[in-house]
C-alpha cells in the first residue's frame, strides 16, 4: 500500500472511530490520522492472527480493519486515561 493509500485510509478510519468510540481523546486531524495508520497496522495484526488479511490499499476491507483497530487504540487510551485521571 502506497504512503498516499496509507494517509488516506488512516484520516478515514481515525475519523470513524472517533465518531464509534465516545470520550475525548488526542486531538487534531493530524492525530487522527496517525491513529487510523496505527489503527491499520494493529488490525492488519489482529487480522492475520484469525486468518484474514490486513489493509492491503485502498478498499473497504482495508477501512474495516483500520478502523477496527483505531478504536481498539482509542479504547485503551481511554481506559488508560481515565485511571491517570
Amino acid at each position: 500500500m502506497g504512503l498516499v493509500s496509507w494517509v488516506v485510509v488512516g484520516l478515514i478510519a481515525g475519523l470513524l472511530a472517533r465518531w464509534i468510540v465516545p470520550g475525548s481523546g488526542p486531538g487534531g486531524l493530524v492525530v487522527t490520522t496517525i491513529l487510523g495508520m496505527a489503527g491499520a497496522s494493529i488490525g492488519g495484526f489482529l487480522a492475520g492472527l484469525i486468518g484474514g488479511t490486513g489493509a492491503t490499499g485502498f478498499n473497504v476491507w482495508s477501512i474495516v480493519v483500520a478502523t477496527f483497530g483505531a478504536v481498539v487504540l482509542l479504547f485503551l487510551y481511554n481506559l488508560v486515561n481515565r485511571q491517570t485521571a
